[in-house]
């Protein structure tokens, strides 16, 4: 009987071999399943470099947007009489938008490593300029003169303290 008893004992370590064996070949099969089912990873962002001075970024974004803004709700007054100025139709309500948007991603430029002037009250004065630029937007999306005219005066604030402190001539 002890020869039989163990037999026994070895024929059971095969069993349960065999199936630990089976098991882990379902647990490859089904991570290699998942991983063709499951989304690529990200990959890493490129590291970019900035090429554009912030008198560049001025010149050729921040400024035209920021007087787009400035320009696209208001009165004028001539001799001939008075004229309400605003966006007219939902594509120019659009266009006003995608320009504050310009405008704050020109915040988010003049923000980057190798541009940014300091740490202090540049960021603190840029970021202000992107939190105004935001509201003229949802002022655009909404298209309230009101908001615009709120939100550009406010904007106007923000550009102006950031000038008053770091204008170069």
């Amino acid at each position: 009987m002890p020869e039989y008893e163990g037999m026994r004992t070895i024929q059971w370590l095969f069993v349960v071999g065999v199936l630990l064996f089976i098991t882990g070949i379902g647990f490859v099969i089904a991570g290699a399943r998942e991983a063709r089912s499951a989304a690529p990873a990200a990959e890493a962002a490129p590291i970019t470099t900035p090429v554009a001075s912030v008198k560049q970024l001025m010149a050729a974004i921040t400024g035209p947007a920021a007087n787009t803004v400035y320009n696209s709700v208001g009165t004028i007054v001539t001799a001939s009489g008075t004229k309400e100025t605003a966006p007219q139709n939902d594509e120019e309500w659009t266009a006003l938008a995608a320009t504050a948007a310009a405008l704050v991603e020109s915040g988010n430029m003049m923000l980057m490593p190798g541009r940014a002037i300091d740490n202090g009250d540049w960021v603190t004065m840029t970021q202000a300029m992107i939190d105004k630029g935001k509201l003229v937007i949802k002022a655009a999306e909404d298209k309230s003169t009101e908001g615009i005219l709120q939100s550009g005066s406010d904007l106007n604030t923000t550009c102006d303290n950031c000038h008053g402190r770091y204008r170069r001539q």
